[in-house]
């Protein structure tokens, strides 16, 4: 069991490496000549995942926010050519929401984006001591194994 203190140092730790991450990437994307925010970033990850076009419903609930965030930032990532809005075939009133060519291809970048940043921050350990550390993640992340 650990104390509070050890507990609090652990969360300043997180903290500070979740913004370290976060430098990272963001001067990659600059490297790049990516200017995307992000919750721009976010949405197009989360679209990319769906196997059909989604509506703007559909995305707000994904990401969890009111419908009036998503069309800012589809309005935003409509005007930098990543998607698009277009009539759903089998009911011309509801709009649904494409990547574009330029959309994939900033997915892409983004995606490399994260590994670069990634391996800047792990660049000090081991494979062993990344191996224990993508294993300790995986149980924050996902929660610990559940016994059948």
């Amino acid at each position: 069991m650990t104390t509070p203190d050890a507990d609090g140092l652990l969360a300043e730790q997180l903290l500070r490496l979740s913004r370290r991450l976060h430098r990272s990437q963001k001067r990659q994307l600059e490297s790049a000549d990516v200017a995307i925010t992000p919750a721009q970033s976010r949405l197009l990850r989360t679209l990319a995942h769906y196997d059909e076009a989604p509506r703007m419903a559909d995305l707000a609930a994904r990401l969890e926010v009111v419908p009036r965030a998503v069309t800012s930032l589809v309005d935003g990532l409509e005007a930098s050519g990543r998607v698009r809005r277009a009539p759903d075939p089998a009911n011309r009133r509801v709009i649904r929401i494409e990547l574009t060519d330029t959309g994939r291809a900033t997915l892409r970048t983004l995606r490399d984006a994260r590994r670069a940043a990634a391996e800047d921050i792990l660049a000090p350990l081991t494979a062993e001591e990344r191996e224990l550390f993508g294993g300790l993640l995986t149980t924050l992340v996902d929660g610990p194994a559940q016994d059948c």
